[in-house]
């Protein structure tokens, strides 16, 4: 390896963990969007989505806590549905916790200021539809996975409104709309569904998605809330597909009728007396329901955490086109989706999270054994050859013409190529990129614990040298929190470093003697279980280069 291959690796390497080190260090790790809008605070929805959706939302109104409630009760979500206007806006996810303190509260989802409803617009004058004012009526007080409740209401022409709403065992709720016209002329409808967020903090991680999402025309639509402030709204017409506003680890969805062409779907904002009004709504086509006569439409509402098995069943069950894709995969899909498999499958195998990253590191380390065989070998020639190319290098100091073509004879001479040993190290940048991905927005990896003071994989390592890991008591700035595993990181790739073809170059060689003490801060403020990861692969390379450099001799 020549002293530009060497430079550009470095540069290489550094730059690209560099950038993800900035992104860490500029935005926070777990944003939570805060409820800026109290129970006794107004609330707000836009004037356009009320005159083109339901009218369920958007005109300023009363917050109305005093309206009768229906309870949501299962395993897994816990939230009510007011009657008055028959909006969800409280749902708790009871199987996950805010943090792994003692007594964290479960992660509240939906709140007064971040809530769904449903609704239907009359196209005719002098018929009224159901409203955000409009008072339903529930034949059951609570709403379970075994007991569907049913909300009616009535208006002064004659038609009849009901909605039927299921929650499977998991975070799937259907909406099921019935109108029955009991007079003898036609009506004409819209339906819709809204999500609405007020105020919400737009802190967000870069690295992570977290805004608007959809599928709409078998095309994933991704649009951060600060991006939408300028056009104010996009619209999409579409057939099949969902929209939604999406957190980290959370996602709320909208899945409307799959089968319907000319679904209308928009992402808006909206400032309203001072207040910043998100929503992603849709409308469906107008229907006509004859005289005499009953219509009904269906259509779907989740809420509840982006896990891969879920996404994937509810996908195929409901038809929902692309729901996956919900998880923000990045650019490496074709890695991260089946590096996110492959652990999931051998955390359920181990049943240890951090075990199943070093499995997984391991048959990675198998699968591409013939590459870094090949590379560990050229590596080994190139060290032994270490006393010719520094006498080369002495006599044609001055004449780097002569110096190169030298060195290229004596390679060609012993069948060695420099350049192979940067392979394997592309080939990481990769993977390392995947598995930084999965462990960023896995839910899977969430609070998922290791072994010891390691209980969050998708955390960085809590302990500090700097505080003599823990035992001194005193605050130190983020980028000095170097924890154990980050440190053994740098052991290992300190001694891996020191295995392969010493530089004769006294600038290049400091530039790389210093390397693992800059890997060890950088990486100290990454996930632990990607530092994991990255300390059991130094290791594996380590036994496998130790092995090669005793086959061919070279000490």
């Amino acid at each position: 390896m020549d002293k530009n291959d060497i430079k550009n690796l470095a540069a290489a390497i550094v730059l690209s963990l560099l950038t993800l080190l900035v992104i860490e260090w500029i935005f926070p790790k777990d944003p939570i969007y805060e409820n800026t809008t109290s129970y006794e605070q107004k609330t707000y929805v836009s004037q356009e989505v009320s005159q083109q959706a339901s009218g369920n939302n958007l005109l300023p109104v009363e917050q109305i806590n005093d309206s009768p409630i229906v309870a949501i009760k299962s395993e897994t979500l816990e939230g009510v549905i007011r009657l008055k206007g028959a909006r969800f806006d409280q749902l708790i996810l009871r199987q996950f916790k805010e943090s792994l303190k003692e007594g964290s509260p479960d992660v509240s989802l939906l709140t007064p200021s971040y809530y769904v409803a449903f609704g239907m617009t009359s196209l005719n004058n002098g018929i009224d539809a159901p409203n955000n004012q409009t008072l339903w009526k529930a034949d059951k007080k609570e709403l379970t996975p075994n007991s569907p409740v049913t909300l009616s209401w009535s208006n002064q022409q004659g038609i009849e409104f009901k909605r039927i709403i299921s929650l499977d065992n998991k975070y799937m709720f259907t909406i099921q709309d019935e109108i029955t016209n009991n007079t003898v002329n036609s009506v004409t409808f819209t339906a819709d569904g809204v999500i609405v967020q007020i105020n919400p903090n737009e802190t967000q991680v870069v690295t992570v998605h977290e805004g608007f999402v959809g599928v709409l025309n078998d095309t994933l639509k991704e649009i951060k809330l600060k991006d939408l402030k300028e056009d104010g709204e996009e619209r999409f017409s579409t057939q099949g597909g969902w929209i939604g506003l999406t957190e980290k680890y959370w996602l709320s969805a909208l899945i409307f009728n799959q089968n319907i062409r000319d679904v209308s779907n928009v992402f808006s904002y909206q400032k309203v007396q001072g207040n910043d009004v998100y929503s992603a709504y849709f409308v469906s086509p107008s229907f006509v329901v004859p005289g005499g006569q009953k219509v009904s439409n269906t259509a779907y509402f989740f809420a509840g955490p982006k896990e891969l098995n879920l996404l994937e069943n509810y996908q195929k069950e409901l038809g929902i086109k692309k729901f996956e894709l919900a998880i923000d995969f990045g650019w490496f899909y074709f890695l991260t989706k089946p590096f996110l498999i492959i652990l999931g499958f051998l955390n359920h195998f181990v049943g240890n999270m951090g075990v199943a990253i070093l499995i997984f590191a391991t048959l990675l380390r198998l699968l591409l054994l013939p590459i870094a065989a090949k590379s560990y070998e050229s590596m080994a020639k190139m060290r032994k050859l270490q006393p010719k190319l520094k006498d080369i290098q002495e006599r044609y100091q001055n004449d780097k013409m002569r110096l190169n073509q030298e060195m290229m004879m004596l390679y060609r001479k012993e069948k060695v190529n420099p350049a192979s040993g940067c392979l394997p190290v592309f080939i990481q940048i990769p993977i390392f990129f995947s598995l930084y991905k999965v462990l960023s927005v896995s839910i899977e990896m969430r609070q998922a614990p290791f072994f010891g003071w390691i209980q969050d994989l998708s955390v960085p390592d809590p302990t500090s040298v700097f505080t003599l890991f823990g035992l001194i008591p005193w605050d130190v700035p983020t980028f000095l929190n170097i924890g154990i595993w980050p440190i053994l990181m740098g052991i290992t790739m300190f001694l891996q470093q020191k295995m392969g073809p010493q530089i004769t170059d006294k600038n290049q060689a400091m530039i790389l003697k210093w390397m693992p003490v800059v890997f060890t801060f950088m990486l100290g403020q990454f996930a632990s279980g990607l530092v994991i990861y990255w300390t059991w692969i130094n290791i594996l390379s380590i036994i496998q280069q130790r092995y090669i450099m005793n086959k061919y001799g070279v000490k």
